[in-house]
């Protein structure tokens, strides 16, 4: 199995990808701001709102794109399908990670993350700019299905058949606290499993041997249905891209936990 992750090295040495910033805060100040401060030369700004996600809706804060605007906003940045893409941002991957799982779910077949993000090419001494680059026209012609997706009531029911994994911070899990949503708690039978807990030193992902032992810890193993959510979608792709390297495959609820409790006919655990 080929990696979804990459190194600074390996991405200074590929030839020719389409690299794409997503760089990007909860509340601001915008990516693009950080972007034009400094980038890997050659990428491209990928706005997580307006690219990566639909306008907030019954389906969450993040739904997924329409497959026609997700194509339109691929193509401008340039992005070609028989061309390899590599995303990053500065977060640890979590933003990043719905960029990889996006671009995969809409039929590219070569994504990866850069491990570490920006911060690992940094330490790596390799080099930034300012320069905004205007690529060409891409040919990425978007194709719905290429990854696993949950809606609200296959989500519930993996929960009792399955594993269904809550990749947010545990007090949200727990219902002790919630910040955007209306509702603190998480989906019953869910299993706490913050998305913190797959890095290590540096915001690198953990090795594939030790993800395995993380989410053996969980109930997951080779067989065993799993899939993930958290607040909107984001930090849960970035669970489904740790479950990859671990070679276990998952789906992702997209609407998560924004969607899911702005229905109040949904029952709400809390608690450990």
């Amino acid at each position: 199995m080929t990696s979804p992750l990459i190194s600074p090295a390996e991405l200074a040495a590929l030839d020719g990808p389409t690299v794409l910033d997503v760089r990007w805060r909860l509340g601001g100040p915008p990516g693009l701001d950080f972007y034009r401060e400094g980038h890997i030369e050659g990428a491209v700004y990928c706005d997580l709102d307006a690219d990566l996600a639909a306008p907030p809706s019954g389906g969450g804060r993040h739904p997924l794109p329409e497959a026609g605007a997700f194509q339109s906003a691929m193509r401008r940045l340039g992005v070609f399908s028989g061309r390899p893409v590599v995303v990053y941002d500065d977060a640890g991957a979590t933003v990043a990670a719905r960029a990889w799982w996006t671009l995969r779910y809409f039929g590219h077949q070569d994504v990866r993350v850069l491990d570490g993000g920006l911060p690992a090419w940094i330490e790596a001494g390799l080099p930034i700019t300012k320069d905004v680059p205007r690529p060409a026209e891409g040919d990425f012609t978007a194709r719905p299905g290429g990854m696993p997706a949950l809606t609200a009531d296959e989500a519930a029911a993996l929960a009792g058949q399955g594993v269904l994994l809550d990749a947010r911070a545990g007090e949200r899990y727990r219902g002790e606290v919630e910040p955007i949503d209306p509702v603190a708690g998480h989906v019953p039978g869910a299993v706490s499993a913050p998305t913190t807990e797959n890095l290590g030193p540096g915001g690198r992902f953990l090795a594939a041997d030790a993800l395995r032992d993380r989410f053996a810890g969980l109930g997951v193993r080779e067989g065993v249905a799993t899939g993930a959510y958290c607040g909107s979608g984001v930090t849960a792709a970035h669970e489904v891209l740790a479950l990859e390297v671990a070679g276990l495959p998952a789906s992702l609820y997209v609407g998560s936990w924004s969607d899911w409790s702005a229905d109040p006919s949904r029952p709400v655990a809390t608690g450990a």
